[in-house]
Formats: structure tokens, C-alpha cells, sequence
């Protein structure tokens, strides 16, 4: 009797053991998968397929932080573009400034004015003036707010019977804001001045 008592005692002890390592060990099973999933989730979350012409590429996403100096230099970069990019062509010089005034504030649109009120535009559309520009460098100040900057560029103006190189210097101020179609790297140029603008060269084109 005691005999089978004690038998009976051992193996509810075994099945109690065995129960709880079974607990135990879906307990830890769901932690893992949990785990795991999370942090297959997380790089998934992290890709971002782009389609181009027919085809999938598969690109990785990045924290707006990492990415703020190059996207502050592309942005000062493509304002300093469309503002000094100039064809002899109406329509190509209105759609360039519009473009350049959604990254900057008063402080571009004050100097645009004034250069329409002066005759540049007009001038450069008569005169058959063709001018680029190509940006050396970028300073970018991050650690403060706003983000002070300051770019170095060369502008090269082609004129009919003459070629000239000038050294351009501007710099201003770079504030956060929302992006969108018109402004994708979500910052605007505040206090923009030039700081230096001279000829270095000119040439005769004949």
C-alpha cells in the first residue's frame, strides 16, 4: 500500500517536473521568437524598394540625424544652383528662382527683387549671358542652431564675345522645417548674404 503510495508520489513529482519544464521552456521559446522577429521587423522597416524603369532596387533606410550634413550641403548646394543657374531664356530663368525661393527666405527673395529691379535678368536675356556655377566647398556648423553655413563656389559666365571665372562666397543660416515636393531635404536658408563676388578672369572667346 505505502509501496504504491510512494510510486504514485514519485511520479507526480516526475510529471510536475516535466510540466514545468515544458512551461519553462515555451516561455523561453516565445522570448527568442519575439526577439528574433522584432528584430526582423526592425530591418525590414529599414528597406525601402525603389522602382525604376521596370525594375526593384532595394535601398536602406537611415536616421534623419545621420543624414543632416549631407542633406544640409545638397540642400545649400541646390539653392545656390537654381538661384545662379542662368539661361538667356525667360521661362528657364522663372522656373529656376521659384525653384531656389522654396529653400530660402525673404533674405533670397530681397536680392531677387532687387536684381529685377536693376535689369539683371533682362540684361542677361538680351545680352545672350549663359552662367553656371559650380560649388567647391560647404561649411556646415551642426552642432549649432540654426546651422550656420558658408559656401564656396565658382561662377563661369559666358558672354558673346567673352568668358569670365568669379569667385562667390555667400553664407546665412539653415532652419528645420517640414519637407515636401518643393523643399525634400526639409531645410530653409535664412540670412542669406554674399559675402565676396569678384571677377578672377576674363577672357576673350575669339
Amino acid at each position: 500500500m505505502f509501496s504504491k503510495i510512494k510510486n504514485m508520489d514519485t511520479a507526480f513529482r516526475q510529471l510536475r517536473n516535466v510540466v514545468v519544464l515544458v512551461i519553462v521552456s515555451s516561455l523561453l521559446l516565445l522570448i527568442v521568437s519575439m526577439t528574433l522577429g522584432y528584430r526582423l521587423l526592425s530591418r525590414t522597416q529599414d528597406r525601402i524598394y525603389v522602382l525604376a524603369n521596370g525594375k526593384a532596387f532595394q535601398v536602406f533606410a537611415s536616421s534623419t540625424r545621420d543624414n543632416i550634413p549631407v542633406e544640409a550641403r545638397e540642400h545649400i548646394r541646390s539653392f545656390h544652383q537654381y538661384f545662379f543657374t542662368l539661361d538667356p531664356d525667360e521661362k528657364a530663368i522663372t522656373h529656376n528662382l521659384q525653384k531656389a525661393l522654396y529653400l530660402a527666405d525673404l533674405s533670397a527673395k530681397r536680392i531677387y527683387d532687387d536684381l529685377q529691379e536693376n535689369g539683371f535678368y533682362a540684361s542677361v536675356i538680351s545680352g545672350n549671358v549663359n552662367q553656371t556655377i559650380l560649388v567647391d566647398s560647404i561649411q556646415v556648423d551642426i552642432e549649432g542652431y540654426p546651422h550656420k553655413f558658408r559656401c564656396f563656389a565658382t561662377q563661369r559666365i559666358v558672354r558673346p564675345k567673352s568668358l569670365t571665372m568669379r569667385e562667390l562666397v555667400t553664407e546665412g543660416y539653415l532652419r528645420r522645417i517640414s519637407r515636401s515636393d518643393n523643399n525634400p531635404h526639409g531645410f530653409l536658408i535664412e540670412r542669406w548674404r554674399t559675402i565676396i563676388n569678384r571677377d578672377l578672369s576674363t577672357k576673350s572667346r575669339y
